[in-house]
């Protein structure tokens, strides 16, 4: 196959399909939306069908097992995926909204409207519900999507495509509004990334190496979340048992996921009370620990965390934890170690929280807060298309709005400039 032609083929199409759906209205994208949902339960046998081959072709390669926990589909997360995209028909459309109009002393009215950013291409690993969510927010946010997916869930991937299509089919609107690449070389990212005639946005999802790789080579912008290394900090105002529920949530919930605590930051004061019970919790879970010396004095038998493990995201149950001096030390271990994703404070001293709310420089910091909220699901953006760790344009949870920007409009009536 010539994949310069098929991407460039792709390319077109899309560019003519995002200018199609500039045409659409919200009642248009909403029936397409829910015929989509209704579409992934219905073939809820040939979803769990088509993801029994990658996972059996992933088990028979060797993944490890936070890779086939994020590839594996089942009844529950099919579910969520029909329930995230009949959340993004609920929300507010914000293609057209127009905001900030006002007079100027010439008489010209000046405001802004919330526009398309146009193409939009995803590349992403492993998780399949992917490829609905960005699906549904591009569409709904009115852009016209192009979706690799990783090798691992081509046939969960083409299965979900298949519903995407019958529910743009029934709202009338062309199939190449949302195409998934049913290739899997990697020249095809190498092209996506480089169509500058034809796509606007890059936007990754997946490993540190995927999209460090990506941000460089793109000639095209690029919204990224390099990887989340999540913190939460146990201060010596903190109420334990408080924080003992949100340190083994933040934790154990589910491993393979960006919002996954992997380092535990707990002040000396309050170390030798809360770390000896929550240590045999995570232990009782089969969470491997690494500590600090501190850490290793109190929870005996544990492995010496390494400079290594301060900066990096196991998705796996593996928990480093430092003990640190106080709030101070914890930020600036934030500061050092962080990748700008989710922090979380546990305290009861306000003073504090909120300075945390302030010092913090991440996409999400929270107080008395598990991490694993850190998603657009639970912030009510519906699905989210990533997490971004940027710092333009679009910051957290990327939903509809963050899949638009503005342009400034002017209304006047026959005005002439003096």
């Amino acid at each position: 196959m010539d994949i310069k032609k098929y991407m460039n083929e792709i390319g077109k199409n899309a560019s003519a399909a995002a200018r199609e759906l500039n045409r659409a209205n919200t009642g248009q994208k909403n029936t397409a939306l829910l015929a989509m949902a209704d579409a992934i339960e219905s073939r809820r046998t040939e979803l769990l069908a088509a993801n029994k081959k990658d996972m059996d072709a992933g088990k028979e390669s060797g993944l490890d097992d936070a890779l086939l926990d994020r590839l594996e589909l089942n009844d529950e997360r099919i579910a969520g995926m029909a329930e995230g995209i009949r959340q993004i028909v609920a929300l507010a459309d914000p293609v057209g909204e127009i905001t900030n109009l006002e007079y100027r002393p010439s008489g010209i009215q000046v405001g802004k409207m919330r526009v398309p950013l146009g193409v939009i291409g995803i590349i992403y690993e492993s998780r399949p519900n992917v490829t609905a969510d960005a699906a549904a927010l591009c569409l709904k946010s009115g852009n016209a999507a192009i979706l690799r997916g990783g090798s691992e869930a081509l046939f969960s991937n083409q299965a979900i495509a298949q519903c995407i299509h019958d529910g743009l089919d029934k709202a009338g609107l062309v199939k190449t509004t949302v195409q998934v690449i049913e290739i899997t070389d990697r020249a095809a990212v190498g092209e996506l990334i480089t169509m500058q005639d034809y796509v606007d946005v890059i936007v990754p999802r997946g490993g540190k190496g995927l999209i460090e790789r990506i941000s460089a080579d793109a000639r095209v912008p690029v919204i990224k979340h390099l990887h989340g290394v999540c913190h939460v900090y146990i201060d010596d105002d903190a109420d334990l048992d408080k924080a003992t529920k949100v340190a083994f949530n933040a934790k154990t919930q589910r491993y393979g996921t960006c919002n996954t605590m992997e380092t535990l930051l707990v002040s000396r004061v309050v170390a030798a009370d809360v770390l000896p019970g929550l240590g045999k919790l995570y232990q009782q879970e089969g969470v491997e620990l690494r500590g600090c010396l501190l850490t290793q004095a109190i929870l005996e038998g544990i492995k010496e965390a390494t400079d290594e493990d301060w900066d990096t995201e196991y998705l796996a149950p593996i928990l480093s934890i430092r003990v640190v001096e106080g709030f101070d030390e914890a930020v600036e271990h934030i500061h050092q170690h962080g990748s700008g994703h989710t922090e979380s404070i546990m305290t009861e001293n306000i003073n504090k929280a909120r300075q945390f709310l302030q010092e913090v420089d991440s996409s999400s910091v929270m107080i008395n807060t598990s991490t694993r909220f850190a998603d657009g699901f639970e912030y009510g953006l519906g699905a989210e298309i990533g997490i971004s760790t940027d710092k333009i344009h679009v910051r957290g949870p990327v939903g509809l709005e963050g899949l638009t920007s503005q342009k400034y409009i002017v209304i006047g009536d026959g005005h002439i400039r003096q």
